[in-house]
């Protein structure tokens, strides 16, 4: 018998879950990071590549550093949010590929291979960025994923001397209601698919 979510459970991480603008006061503590970390790595990526890399921002400094680098309309939501997560994408992933994917030497896939592994690592570390948001979703915790940020200054600031690059981010914590709108809507089956 197929196993699936119920009713519940798809609500909880797709149909009444919402971006949050705005947070409660509640604490976000490093097990609970820990806890949607080691529920999102085991989200498929090709070739198990997991390029991800994050930096969660706690500390009152780093939340100050962070919201100096977004946008006039992210800044608050940073400062008021228990953590963000930045999402980052490594581009020296294929060095533990042997790790990951041990039954063959998929490193020498990349060597020399510039485009190919920037679009590896974008492609998958967003997909990995996705699944970290159904993880703290499914843990009942609120995300709010944002672009609107400098990335070469936030590179600059939270990977400096790494091969890692800013993805996108996304504060973390419980959502205050108040801070989100009225859903918008979304295209229907027929707008966006094709069965061929």
């Amino acid at each position: 018998m197929t196993k699936t979510l119920d009713e519940a459970g798809l609500d909880l991480i797709f149909r009444t879950a919402r971006s949050y603008n705005g947070y409660a006061a509640d604490a976000v503590s490093d097990a609970d990071l820990q806890a949607i970390y080691d529920l999102a790595k085991m989200g498929p990526t090709a070739a198990n590549q997991q390029p991800m890399r994050i930096v969660w921002v706690k500390s009152s400094e780093a939340k100050q550093k962070l919201s100096t680098l977004v946008s006039a309309n992210n800044e608050k939501k940073v400062l008021g949010a228990p953590v963000t997560a930045i999402i980052g994408m490594d581009h020296d992933f294929p060095e533990t590929l042997a790790k990951v994917f041990p039954h063959t030497n998929a490193k020498a896939w990349f060597e020399g291979n510039r485009p190919l592994i920037e679009s590896s690592a974008f492609r998958n570390s967003s997909l990995q960025g996705a699944y970290l948001i159904l993880a703290a979703r499914a843990l009942g915790f609120d995300v709010g994923p944002m672009s609107g940020f400098d990335n070469d200054k936030v590179d600059e600031a939270f990977f400096a001397g790494t091969n890692i690059k800013s993805n996108f981010i996304a504060t973390i914590g419980h959502g205050d209601p108040a801070s989100i709108f009225d859903r918008l809507p979304r295209l229907d089956f027929d707008e966006t698919n094709s069965i061929v």
